[in-house]
């Protein structure tokens, strides 16, 4: 019988970390096709052919880097792979799935996994995710459901997922609508199938587009927003309190700054959709989007982050991130 092809690219991670002789801990090392060749089961599901694109840890993963990721991705399923699966360090798994969602359309399943535990502790997860990405790499059952995160024998959706503790197994959940489906004994299931998925073509030659990242705290005096543009940055995300609140202090400078760059609201509790017209105090959603800020609406401060700096990279106007930020539910 005939196995379905699966790439696998690697890019590092616990997951392919490994102690270093006379090294203080572990670090990147277990090449792609070492993680494979470590799986037989793999061999009994697809036809995988793994690459080692980096050997870096999560936290040093960037966007130039998914955007180069994402045409590789692409070249792999028009030479035919079923899908494609991603390895890489859980840091920055939530941000990779949701960029490659954004970049990478059509139906072929694209899966990012990786593992808590390193393999030379006691219960490394990470061959049992592997597994568990690549059956669901080749499940007619994922396809057309965009980028997924497997992880724990779950499948969640790219756009919810968000890693919610630093070293357990468990460690990644999807806490506005829950996981989409689940890996067992093999085989695959999907419970629930996101509408409103969104595509963004970038253009060739796109030139970065920085995007900065404020988490608003107790008793913030904004001071810190004076700086923004002056550093470079051509964008912000504003994580405010609760359903999107900031102190009434931050409300003016935040204005001035809408007025010379797209701003975007969203909540830092990282559950629910960000209010739009519930409170009407000065720094409430209802008063700073009336100053020309742009709701985030379900999306957290790092995925509006990362969807905002693809939207200037594409040329998008004021009034087209506006509609792309209100359009994730849309169908």
């Amino acid at each position: 019988m005939t196995l379905p092809k699966v790439a696998v690219l690697s890019l590092g991670g616990t997951i392919s970390s490994m102690q270093i002789e006379g090294g203080s801990g572990v670090t990147p090392t277990l090449t792609g096709e070492a993680l494979v060749e470590d799986v037989p089961e793999i061999a009994e599901v697809a036809e995988v052919k793994a690459s080692s694109l980096q050997q870096v840890p999560g936290s040093e993963v960037t966007l130039e880097d998914l955007i180069e990721l994402s045409g590789e991705i692409k070249n792999r399923i028009e030479e035919g792979a079923a899908g494609v699966v991603v390895t890489q360090g859980t840091d920055s798994i939530e941000e990779t799935s949701f960029v490659l969602d954004l970049l990478v359309a059509g139906d072929a399943p694209v899966v990012v996994t990786g593992a808590m535990r390193h393999p030379s502790l006691p219960g490394a997860e990470g061959p049992a995710n592997l597994l568990s990405a690549v059956q669901t790499a080749v499940s007619s059952v994922a396809r057309g459901v965009g980028a997924v995160v497997v992880f724990n024998e779950e499948i969640h959706a790219a756009r919810f997922v968000q890693k919610k503790h630093t070293s357990n197994p468990a460690a990644f959940r999807s806490p506005l609508a829950g996981p989409i489906g689940w890996v067992s004994e093999g085989n695959v299931g999907v419970a629930t199938r996101p509408v409103g998925r969104r595509h963004v073509d970038l253009p060739a030659g796109t030139r970065n587009r920085p995007v900065a990242l404020y988490k608003v705290g107790l008793g913030d005096n904004g001071t810190l927003l004076q700086y923004i543009s002056n550093a470079g940055y051509e964008g912000l995300v504003v994580e405010g309190m609760g359903g999107s609140h900031v102190p009434s202090v931050m409300a003016e400078p935040l204005e001035s700054l809408a007025a010379e760059m797209p701003v975007v609201l969203a909540s830092r509790t990282g559950g629910g959709e960000a209010l739009r017209s519930t409170y009407g105090f000065t720094g409430s959603e209802t008063d700073l989007l009336s100053r020309g800020l742009v709701s985030a609406g379900m999306l957290d401060g790092l995925k509006a982050r990362l969807y905002l700096a693809l939207l200037l990279r594409a040329g998008a106007s004021r009034e087209e991130i506006s509609e792309a930020f209100d359009g994730w539910l849309s169908g």
